[in-house]
């Protein structure tokens, strides 16, 4: 039953996403996948999590749209998510999910709870960041930067980032009021809110700071011939960019996937530190 409730709503949700273009062919299957596998090893804490994510980024990425085309001419990739960017979000979820099911312990869930915090955090403080009306600044340099480039970084974003993680431990914990399956640990019921609402603002924090640090050096960058602008993007203005800097594989799908391994750490460290496990 449990398989053919998230296969259900992971068509539903994936499908209207797909029709309101957020998904492309492939990531709506991807993502149809990705929820049915979750629902049915996991339950609702852990699907409904995913799903806050995936429906709060996608509303965010068509907030304002116009407003961000500046910033977001220079991303690798935009618009409709592909198998690639929701594999890269949801990927590393679902493979603690499945362990936790095939060898159940609270740590498991924690950094589930991070990566969820940080893909969260990172893609909010892309969203809402993209219209600061003051240009970012370099994580690695602490120069202004344009709008757009890879690891600059906003008091907006920031704001963005620490209020997405906040949001998937806030969504968690409401999950688990009216689950009837909640993840095993120890944590006392009165304790349990601040903790992981705490544990996910500053795993999202991590993970998105992470995910800025990498992008200004490890990222595959380029330089267009046509406008100069530094971009994501092997090709810009129809003619092919100059790579500038960044190592070999590292594009944004990798820079991501990094990033949310570092909210998983991160949350499952927090719970070590303060005994919930």
């Amino acid at each position: 039953m449990e398989w053919l409730i998230g296969l259900a709503c992971s068509t539903g949700i994936a499908g209207a996403a797909y029709v309101k273009r957020s998904l492309s062919g492939s990531g709506f299957l991807a993502a149809m996948i990705l929820g049915t596998v979750m629902y049915a090893l996991g339950s609702a804490v852990w699907f409904g999590s995913l799903i806050a994510f995936f429906i709060s980024s996608s509303l965010l990425s068509r907030w304002k749209k116009h407003a961000k085309e500046e910033a977001e001419s220079g991303y690798e990739k935009t618009g409709r998510r592909d198998a690639g960017q929701v594999l890269a979000n949801g990927g590393l979820g679902l493979l603690l999910c499945t362990i936790n099911w095939a060898f159940p312990h609270p740590l498991w869930w924690y950094a589930f709870l991070g990566v969820m915090a940080a893909v969260t955090a990172d893609t909010w403080a892309t969203e809402i960041g993209g219209l600061s009306r003051t240009p970012p600044r370099s994580i690695k340099t602490g120069q202004r930067v344009q709008p757009g480039t890879s690891g600059g970084v906003s008091g907006l974003g920031m704001g963005a980032s620490l209020a997405g993680g906040l949001f998937i431990g806030a969504v968690a914990w409401l999950l688990l009021l009216v689950s009837s399956h909640p993840p095993p640990d120890a944590v006392a019921t009165v304790l349990r809110p601040a903790a992981w609402i705490g544990i996910a603002g500053l795993a999202g924090i991590i993970g998105s700071l992470t995910d800025s640090w990498i992008g200004a050096t490890w990222q595959q960058m380029y330089r267009c011939g046509t406008c100069g602008r530094e971009i994501e993007q092997a090709r810009h203005c129809e003619m092919p960019a100059m790579r500038i800097r960044g190592r070999s594989g590292w594009n944004n799908d990798a820079v991501n996937v990094t990033g949310s391994l570092a909210g998983g750490v991160s949350a499952v460290l927090l719970a070590l530190v303060l005994s919930l496990s």
